[in-house]
C-alpha cells in the first residue's frame, strides 16, 4: 500500500479565506479508488521556499506519492512548478505532457498549465492545477498508471514484467 501526501498551494486557501476543495476531492479518489493511505494533507501559501521545504520534509518522511493542487497557473504568484524543479533528482516530463494533452481534449486553457513531475528519492511528485474539475480529468489519466510508476519506484516491483494495461 502506498503512502501519499496531498498539497494544497493556495494562499487565500492558507489564510482560511476559501475553502479548498481540491485537496479534499483528492483524498477522495486516491483512497476509494486504490485504498492508499494519505498520510499528510496541507494547505500552504504560494511561497516558492515553503513549497519546496514541505516538498523535501514529506520525501525525507518517506511517502511514495506527493500531489500537489494549485499554483501551477502565469499568475505571478503561481510557484509551484518551480519550487517542485527546486527539489526534485529527476523530471518524469511524461507525465505532465501526457495530464496536458489530455487536458486539452477540453478545454484551450490546458496549455497554461506549467504542472511539472519527478522523483526525489523514491517520491513520485506531481503538480496539478487546483481547479476540482481539472483535478478529476487528471486523475482519469494518472490513476491508471500509478500504481505501475510507484511499484517500480519503490522497488516493489522488478519492472521486467512488460507494461501494465487497465
Amino acid at each position: 500500500m502506498s503512502a501519499v501526501g496531498i498539497l494544497t498551494i493556495s494562499d487565500r486557501g492558507a489564510a482560511g479565506d476559501y475553502e479548498d476543495r481540491s485537496g479534499p476531492l483528492l483524498r477522495e479518489l486516491i483512497t476509494a479508488l486504490t485504498g492508499w493511505q494519505v498520510e499528510r494533507q496541507e494547505v500552504i501559501p504560494d511561497d516558492l521556499e515553503t513549497i519546496a521545504a514541505t516538498l523535501r520534509d514529506w520525501c525525507a518522511a518517506g511517502l511514495d506519492l506527493i500531489l500537489t493542487t494549485g499554483g501551477t497557473g502565469f499568475a505571478p504568484r503561481d510557484v509551484t512548478p518551480e519550487a517542485t524543479r527546486t527539489v526534485l533528482e529527476r523530471e518524469a516530463p511524461g507525465i505532465a505532457e501526457a495530464l496536458r494533452a489530455e487536458s486539452l481534449k477540453v478545454t484551450r486553457h490546458a496549455m497554461l498549465s506549467r504542472g511539472v513531475a519527478g522523483i526525489r528519492g523514491r517520491t513520485l511528485i506531481i503538480n496539478l492545477p487546483g481547479n476540482p474539475k481539472a483535478i478529476r480529468e487528471n486523475m482519469d489519466v494518472l490513476l491508471p498508471v500509478l500504481p505501475h510508476a510507484l511499484e517500480l519506484l519503490t522497488g516493489s516491483s522488478s519492472g521486467e514484467h512488460g507494461h501494465r494495461t487497465v
